[in-house]
């Protein structure tokens, strides 16, 4: 008996180890790495509990929205500085190790070869931040299977108000829009082999961009911020001393807490840029990798998410300009505009900052009564901690090109309602909580249950906007003061001809 006992126990251990290594095997990193991960690695993510609704025949876009995030990016030049400071580091720690080989101490074995002279892939590099060749790639196909997909909405001629695109100001997000439009226009003009066409992007200025720049311009969440960063911060830190002991015993090296988040933060930028898995990825176990990735998604829970209403409640000037788009096409349908005399597609393009928040208006990412809990103000938890599944993850939410579509179908036999809003995540329908979690929404409900809720906080009041005061002053004053503007204006003009007219 007590032999029988021993090979069951022997064989359900084999069972356990070879499930570990299998599980390891199939983990992919590029995966795992939170808002830095590419959507080529993630966009087919999807919930697999959840079933599509099935399209009537009869059903047509008539408009499309587009809300999405600039693709793949080079580090900033702020996080180079601190990937060189890394290399430095490490160079310290190493030295010391090599010493101790040195007195016969044999740990030094342990340590990864490539750690060895490292230096940072962008040692040297002065900008930062810019477009990449794989971020031009994502948004470029993105364009063209948005083209295929909707057919009847990219059948027009180009023109500005007819498809509307917008970026803001920072390069990444404009580069972005062009490689977009580059696909969605491919073929449909007369410049060069690929017959591109030109294409407008309109852009305004950060200081007044409330439409796709909003965590910009609201003061209250900017101080919000400020004074939650360090909070976040003693949330990881736990987390990020687990890890370091580990490190420090597996390789015999004094990894602190700063080594690790900057080998996590190099893990990212290899796996994600460079498609190196095997080096700063390969020093961490795929349930420290989990571990890491969740400190990333509790900060941006915390500072971008559902972890206080302003990070969310700022972005309503968004969701409403999305409103009124829709408002606009059905009224074009209602009352037969000719086509091409009205818009089919509005198309931004922004950051992780600006399509997170507005995903947490439409109730994306929720579980159980949480829809409820935020109609109510009430406060979520925090996203649940490895091993435990969560729903909240920055490689789902908000990856490089990361993106929501909201599109409007009109469907003339519907009994109850003509017109419909489907939402779509990363090119995958997803259910609405306010629509009783489906993915195809009477219009009228999708504004009642979605959208008007959120109507009652005005952007000025929460962000603490001061409008300016009327002018009082008398116009007679007004032009006196302009006349005496001018008069200087004229005497200086004067000054400076003569002083430059002289020999």
């Amino acid at each position: 008996m007590g032999t029988a006992s021993s090979v069951c126990f022997i064989l359900l251990l084999l069972l356990s180890l070879s499930s570990s290594i299998a599980q390891e095997e199939s983990f992919d990193v590029r995966q795992h790495l939170s808002t830095v991960s590419r959507y080529n690695a993630v966009k087919d993510v999807t919930d697999s509990n959840f079933v599509p609704s099935t399209i009537p025949n009869e059903c047509k876009p008539i408009h499309i929205n587009l809300v999405a995030r600039h693709g793949t990016r080079s580090p900033t030049k702020k996080r180079m500085r601190e990937l060189d400071r890394l290399a430095a580091s490490l160079e310290v720690l190493l030295s010391d190790a090599k010493r101790d080989a040195q007195k016969g101490n044999e740990a030094s074995n342990n340590i990864p070869a490539w750690l060895w002279g490292w230096k940072s892939p962008w040692k040297g590099k002065e900008k930062g931040g810019e477009l990449v060749i794989q971020g031009e790639d994502e948004l470029f196909h993105l364009g063209t299977r948005i083209r295929e997909r909707f057919e009847d909405l990219f059948n027009e001629d180009y023109h500005p108000d007819i498809y509307t695109i917008k970026a803001t100001q920072v390069p990444r997000a404009s580069a972005s829009a062009v490689a977009f439009g580059m696909g969605l226009f491919n073929g449909k003009g007369s410049l060069g082999p690929g017959r591109h066409r030109a294409f407008a992007v309109i852009s305004e200025s950060r200081a007044s961009d409330r439409m796709l720049r909003f965590f910009d311009t609201c003061q209250t969440y900017k101080d919000y911020r400020i004074n939650q960063e360090p909070a976040v911060d003693k949330l990881k830190e736990p987390i990020l001393d687990e890890v370091s002991s580990a490190l420090s015993k597996r390789y015999q090296l004094n990894f602190t807490r700063q080594h690790t988040a900057s080998l996590w933060f190099l893990c990212k930028q290899e796996a994600s840029l460079l498609d190196i898995t095997e080096q700063a990825c390969g020093l961490f176990t795929s349930s420290e990798v989990s571990l890491l990735e969740w400190t990333d998604d509790l900060e941006f829970f915390m500072l971008k998410g559902y972890g206080k209403s302003i990070n969310y409640r700022m972005g309503m000037p968004l969701l409403q300009d999305v409103v009124q788009s829709m408002e606009q096409a059905i009224k074009a349908k209602e009352e037969h505009h000719t086509p091409g005399s009205y818009e089919k597609a509005r198309l931004r393009f922004a950051h992780a900052e600006t399509v997170v928040p507005f995903s947490c208006l439409l109730g994306l990412f929720l579980e159980g009564d949480e829809f409820a809990k935020i109609q109510r103000e009430q406060a979520l938890d925090v996203p649940p901690k490895p091993p435990q599944k969560r729903k909240w993850r920055g490689s789902t939410v908000a990856p490089f090109a990361g993106n929501n579509m909201l599109v409007l179908y009109s469907c003339p036999s519907k009994n109850s309602s003509n017109y419909f809003v489907r939402v779509l995540h990363n090119e995958v329908p997803v259910p609405l909580p306010g629509c009783d979690h489906s993915d195809f929404c009477p219009f009228e409900v999708f504004k009642e249950r979605v959208v008007n809720p959120h109507c009652k906080h005005d952007y000025n009041a929460i962000c603490n906007i001061k409008l300016e005061e009327p002018d009082t002053s008398s116009v007679t004053s007004k032009l006196l003061k302009l006349f005496r503007l001018l008069f200087s204006q004229k005497k200086d003009d004067e000054a400076k001809f003569h002083k430059h007219t002289e020999f």
